[in-house]
């Protein structure tokens, strides 16, 4: 048993195993990082596909970002209270069994060819990554020093990216290609007229079925892996001021720079095929389009792996605001260029991305002592800006373009270097400042 002033948070695990256990256990959550990132990152070769097989403007596209990430203001907070039952381990399985049965939704949605039916299987989806999310991130974050914590996550989250990269590469070939049945037609919409909606919806069933038994056979796993018991919540005898993780400015600050960041990154992801498919800018189809979505997350994740090891030496706060100037000045750029410079200054954001979101959710959990499963709970509940910003972003392009619609990331990534700098060092409540030195 932990001593008593964590006995909160940590359970079932002795000092003398740990750091065995930890290695082996990182490794394990390292593929839940990848499967996520893999799904998410699918989304965006989704909404062009739905938005010219339905007919959509660039609002009604956005949808599936509001419903997908909307899951994540609905879930995290009960999440985060059945994590708090079962530990992280059972949190782990609960969300890929129901990410498993999102997937298996997609097969009805596309036999149906129904928009409606596609938005609740996004849902559902989102909902088992979202318990995963508010399991796996802490897991990961307690799984050794405090000090390095920014670190760990940061190199884990490296795999998340490597999802990222490589969905786009599997979603453009076995989605996109199914409607490109010659190799000489590279407009993806001169063909899905031809085809009739349940034809063009078919194209997604056997790549989620697909996913949907990559998640069943990684939840059995899970459930045979021994790691470390930790996350679950057990009484405490001892008073703490703080009360709630909500009584921590830092971890608000905090909710607030995943609120935007995840906002930015999807609302800049959604919009990079739209964008590189201009004739201003890139003048590339939209299968041709999807490959360039790789350069974007790949960046990302080179960046993670090369924070990794910048934030063994430099203060995590201070790259985590070097990152978001730099994404501010390379979003001007695309913004107020066009052409190459244009393309590539917005594909250069996915590098400054790369360790904003593991680094603020770390800065965020801090001090947390017994809160940090509610704290994970309300990081995870703010990446429902990934549903609210795109969705702005969505009616700021249909009014202004495209490019003056990047004005949302753009303030998004100007918060995010305040909370480097100054947020992530708000006022502790004086009970666990104690305990920090």
């Amino acid at each position: 048993m932990a001593t008593s002033h964590n006995q909160t948070e940590f359970t079932g695990v002795d000092s003398t195993h740990q750091q065995g256990d930890f290695r082996f256990a990182l490794v394990a959550l390292t593929s839940l990082f990848f499967m996520w990132g893999f799904l998410t990152c699918l989304n965006d070769i989704l909404i062009p596909y739905l938005k010219n097989m339905f007919e959509l403007n660039y609002a009604q596209a956005m949808l599936v970002q509001f419903c997908f990430f909307g899951a994540y203001f609905i879930v995290s907070i009960p999440a985060g209270s059945l994590v708090g039952k079962i530990g992280y381990q059972k949190g782990i399985i609960t969300g890929l069994v129901i990410a498993c049965i999102g997937c298996l939704l997609f097969y009805p949605s596309a036999s149906y060819g129904s928009y409606n039916m596609f938005l609740f299987a996004f849902f559902v989806l989102a909902s088992g990554i979202t318990i995963l999310q508010v399991s796996a991130n802490p897991y990961v974050s307690v799984l050794g020093p405090a000090e390095t914590a920014s670190s760990r996550l940061t190199l884990t989250q490296a795999f998340n990216s490597l999802g990222t990269t490589v969905a786009p590469f599997f979603g453009s070939w076995l989605i996109l290609s199914t409607v490109e049945h010659d190799e000489k037609i590279t407009e993806v919409g001169e063909v899905i007229g031809q085809l009739s909606v349940q034809q063009q919806a078919s194209a997604v069933q056997t790549p989620y079925l697909i996913l949907a038994g990559a998640l069943f056979v990684l939840a059995l796993i899970f459930m045979l892996l021994k790691l470390p018991l930790l996350g679950k919540k057990v009484i405490s005898t001892q008073k703490d001021p703080g009360g709630s993780a909500w009584k921590y400015p830092h971890l608000v600050l905090g909710a607030v720079g995943i609120f935007v960041y995840v906002g930015a990154e999807v609302g800049i992801g959604s919009f990079l095929i739209s964008f590189l498919t201009q004739d201003d800018i890139g003048g590339l189809s939209e299968s041709q389009a999807a490959h360039y979505i790789a350069y974007y997350f790949g960046g990302a994740m080179v960046g993670r792996f090369i924070g990794a090891g910048v934030m063994q030496k430099i203060q995590a706060g201070k790259v985590l605001a070097f990152n978001a100037l730099c994404a501010c000045v390379l979003i001007v750029a695309a913004m107020f260029s066009a052409g190459t410079v244009a393309m590539w200054a917005l594909l250069l954001v996915g590098l400054c991305n790369s360790i904003m979101f593991p680094t603020i959710f770390s800065l965020a959990l801090q001090d947390l002592k017994q809160h940090t499963s509610q704290g994970s709970g309300i990081l995870c509940l703010a990446i429902v800006g990934g549903a609210v910003l795109p969705l702005l972003q969505g009616f700021l392009a249909d009014s202004l373009g495209i490019q003056l619609a990047f004005i949302v990331p753009l303030l998004c990534y100007g918060f995010i270097g305040y909370y480097g700098l100054v947020g992530c060092h708000a006022a502790r409540p004086t009970a666990n400042v104690k305990q920090q030195g």
